[in-house]
């Protein structure tokens, strides 16, 4: 598990006919603050603020087809050649990360094949150096962006 304070930045929050308001600023608009919403707004605020990763190589809840299925995934960094390096899923803070959510990124892994993988509920945080599958190898911190 990784130490991050995901909660270092901070979020541009309006309250509207009673609900809770955060602008992403990916999407460039406002979404109800949900708790999975809470994480994900946090992480994309650390990897542009804090690890400095580039605003205009990140995706947000794009829809993909793993199999026959139609699923979104949370976040993907790409790298310079606009191949996906970092593959992001949030879970509400009171979600424990466990077996079901990583193999929910194995799905996404095998349609998209990215470099890393990262999972966080906010409170817990893993990391994985995704390269050479089957073997994973967990990581200490999260990766540099450096191309």
């Amino acid at each position: 598990m990784i130490n991050v304070d995901f909660t270092e930045g901070e979020l541009k929050l309006k309250r509207e006919d009673g609900k809770v308001y955060v602008h992403d600023p990916i999407r460039k608009k406002w979404l109800i603050l949900t708790p999975e919403e809470h994480v994900r707004q946090y992480v994309l605020q650390y990897f542009i603020n804090k690890l400095n990763y580039p605003s205009a190589l990140i995706s947000v809840e794009k829809q993909i087809n793993v199999g026959t299925l139609s699923k979104r995934f949370d976040v993907v960094v790409y790298d310079r050649d606009h191949k996906p390096w970092l593959l992001v899923e949030c879970k509400a803070p009171e979600v424990n990360i466990g077996d079901s959510t990583l193999h929910q990124l194995l799905q996404y892994h095998n349609t998209m094949q990215c470099n890393y993988w990262l999972v966080t509920n906010g409170h817990q945080t893993y990391c994985a150096d995704a390269c050479n599958l089957p073997e994973v190898k967990w990581m200490n911190e999260l990766p540099a962006y450096e191309f």
